[in-house]
């Protein structure tokens, strides 16, 4: 069971924070613009690259994003909105935190979560508000018997 998981079969509290980091390859960068259709040249064209200013290839914005579904996923988050601010570009195989930090939780499991994502130089490059909704207690102990599944390896 990962630490997450855990920690949400425990029951999650306010202030409370979780902590990934991850690197998005050129491989993820192209099956995310085939799945997602957004072929557009600054993930791929070096010379459009150079043309925006650019270091290198970026990452799809929302494919960074998709780090707080990682976490999400292991709590069994139930998102009802997500805003998102893109502050700067990530560069194919830059690494990536993505700190989730519960904000509030009310009485009847509606959450919310601040998310920021951070390159290695400690700069802000995404910042995102969640909504949502927490398991309930009878949902929580069915992921802890979850401990088997895809998910959880």
């Amino acid at each position: 069971m990962t630490n997450i998981r855990r920690q949400t079969v425990l029951g999650l509290k306010v202030g409370q924070e979780f902590v990934i980091e991850r690197r998005f390859s050129a491989e993820e960068v192209a099956a995310f613009a085939a799945i997602s259709k957004d072929d557009n040249p600054i993930h791929s064209d070096p010379d459009f690259i150079s043309s925006k200013g650019m270091k290198g290839p970026i990452c799809h914005g929302l494919l960074v994003a998709s780090m707080l579904t990682e976490i999400g996923g292991q709590i069994g988050w139930l998102a009802s909105e997500m805003n998102m601010k893109f502050l700067r570009p990530v560069y194919i195989n830059e690494t990536i935190r993505c700190i989730f930090a519960m904000e509030s939780i009310s009485p009847t499991n509606r959450a919310i979560a601040k998310v920021v994502f951070k390159n290695s130089e400690n700069e802000t490059v995404l910042k995102a508000t969640l909504k949502g909704i927490l398991p309930s207690k009878s949902e929580r102990e069915i992921l802890e018997n979850l401990t088997d599944s895809a998910f959880d390896k």
